[in-house]
């Protein structure tokens, strides 16, 4: 059967190509995987959706095909973003050793090296409660269980802790080692070396495709699967994506949404860098106080507290900052300092366009007293220049941000204006 390669970057003007109705519903089935618009001669133009990765589906009428969603960021730069822990620095340096600009062969390389020194020490043990019938007495008899029994007292209804592989930790990194093995385009070496990482995790319950990720919880026990775990989830994030409508699609490979990305390595970057200051950040946190009913419901990417109150909401927008933000922005910023009571927030953008201004912009608000300042970080930078650009950042946020007794940091009574620029 044939199968229709599709190869589109996660932004530009993208690719004109005719497609077949059949196509076109099996593309729609995913949803916000691609902007389908239509195109001269009956084609149509296929763009990005700010999504990098790789996805195979199927048509409803049987055909295969494959997209490959490329980044506009360079490899290492992507991964740097996927795998940076403010609190357990670990930089993947050694990406480079993978001979290849796709984001696949790089990523799976380095799930299969990561994934190696986590098991060198041997697949992670823990206890499992289990209940079953057994001939002989083992653990605790499950009284009510066995009272309904009639007839012969065996098999025995017991109830036992487990000492086994069979664990989520385990269940997500075999998840992720056989996903790896069999996708398109991973060097055959590496695909050698997934499959035999896999056999390492002898006794551990394969989850069927389409299963939801079970929970995992870091503790001190299982610290060494960590970075291990973090590629796993990525590449197990296609399992997230659902098709529309009744008809049964089926989906492989891997999503990234870039948005998302971008929000998490803010996150994580800045809660690092103002904890020091005594701010605390909380992420997508749901609130319902946009109207006086209660009834709307909002959840900004970032707030940041101080002694326990609200003193500043960060949005992070993965796009390109123009002599002057996006209208619909500002709006959002601007809802968001209202319902909290805040005087000032912030829009951090991804990247400026050769005309905005470097510094960041104060934007005053008028007759509603607030001001929104804009930030650019380049997300393109070298990895110690943006860990030091955030690093700005987030002391000109914590500047802004009021003390219990209402002052600033720094002595102004009032957040800056567009004069203080």
């Amino acid at each position: 059967m044939t199968q229709l390669s599709l190869e589109v970057r996660e932004t530009g003007p993208g690719t004109v190509r005719d497609l077949t109705a059949d196509q076109i519903a099996g593309l729609l089935s995913v949803p916000g995987l691609l902007r389908l618009t239509p195109a001269a001669g009956g084609r149509w133009r296929l763009t990005g959706n700010q999504k990098v990765g790789l996805i195979r589906l199927r048509t409803p009428a049987g055909e295969a095909i494959r997209v490959h969603l490329r980044p506009k960021l360079a490899v290492h730069d992507l991964l740097f973003l996927l795998t940076y822990s403010p609190t357990d620095p670990w930089h993947p340096d050694d990406v480079t050793a993978a001979a290849s600009n796709d984001l696949l062969p790089a990523l799976t390389d380095l799930l299969a090296r990561t994934a190696r020194r986590t098991l060198d020490a041997g697949a992670l043990h823990g206890y499992r409660t289990v209940e079953e019938e057994l001939p002989l007495l083992r653990g605790r008899i499950r009284t009510a269980d066995q009272l309904r029994r009639v007839g012969m007292p065996l098999p025995v209804a017991v109830r036992y802790d487990d000492h086994t592989p069979d664990i989520a930790e385990n269940r997500i990194l075999l998840a992720a080692l056989h996903l790896a093995a069999r996708l398109p385009g991973v060097p055959v070496p590496t695909t050698l070396t997934l499959r035999h990482l896999a056999d390492h995790l002898s006794g551990v319950q394969h989850m069927p495709p389409g299963a939801p990720l079970p929970r995992w919880t870091p503790t001190r026990l299982n610290s060494r699967y960590r970075h291990a775990l973090r590629l796993a989830e990525l590449l197990l994030s296609a399992r997230s994506v659902r098709p529309d409508g009744e008809a049964t699609v089926t989906v492989d490979g891997f999503l990234l949404d870039m948005p998302k990305v971008f929000e998490r390595f803010l996150e994580d970057t800045l809660r690092a860098a103002l904890s020091p200051q005594g701010i605390r950040c909380a992420a997508q946190e749901g609130h319902h106080r946009l109207d006086e009913a209660g009834q709307v419901r909002f959840r900004p990417d970032l707030v940041l507290y101080r002694s326990g109150r609200p003193v500043s909401v960060v949005d992070a927008k993965y796009a390109h900052l123009d002599t002057t933000p996006r209208t619909e922005h500002m709006f959002q910023l601007l809802a968001y300092c209202t319902a909290l009571g805040l005087h000032q927030g912030h829009l951090v953008y991804a990247a400026a366009s050769q005309d905005s201004p470097s510094a960041p912009t104060h934007h005053t608000i008028r007759r509603a007293g607030i001001t929104v300042t804009t930030h650019a970080v380049d997300l393109a930078q070298p990895p110690a220049d943006l860990l030091s650009t955030v690093t700005e950042l987030a002391t000109r946020i914590a500047m802004f941000c009021p003390h219990e007794g209402g002052a600033y940091t720094n002595s102004n009574s009032h957040p800056p204006t567009d004069t203080d620029t």
